[in-house]
């Protein structure tokens, strides 16, 4: 069964840092680009972030360049999204998703990933 479960959201103030984990299993994760992608009530979903480990290439929404790092431990098959100097209009359910398209993440904010996950909630109160 695949599987991808994310964690590591909570409410924090403007300026704290909260760090996402995307967990997957039930697939080859080494051949899959993994992306972050965000929705705040009466918003549409965005993509935040997204990173291939074949390609060794990561990718930002422009709002959250210098602010958000994303990494991937295959060992453990996880990828993480590390957020700093964390902004009110930051807040939004956070999910994760899985490609196992080569070039997913050149396009990620249109291409339709194979897996998604539940989503984590982060709210930032100013």
């Amino acid at each position: 069964e695949v599987q991808l479960v994310e964690s590591g959201g909570g409410l924090v103030q403007a300026g704290g840092s909260l760090r996402l984990s995307c967990a997957a299993s039930g697939f080859t994760f080494d051949d899959y680009a993994i992306a972050w992608f965000r929705q705040a009530p009466g918003k549409e979903r965005e993509g935040v972030s997204c990173i291939s480990s074949r390609l060794g290439s990561t990718h930002y929404l422009d709002s959250v360049k210098g602010r958000f790092t994303i990494s991937s431990d295959n060992a453990k098959n996880t990828v993480y999204l590390q957020m700093n100097i964390l902004k009110p209009e930051d807040t939004a359910v956070y999910y994760c998703a899985a490609s196992r398209a080569l070039y997913y993440c050149s396009g990620y904010v249109v291409y339709e990933p194979n897996y998604w996950g539940q989503g984590t909630q982060v709210t930032v109160s100013s």
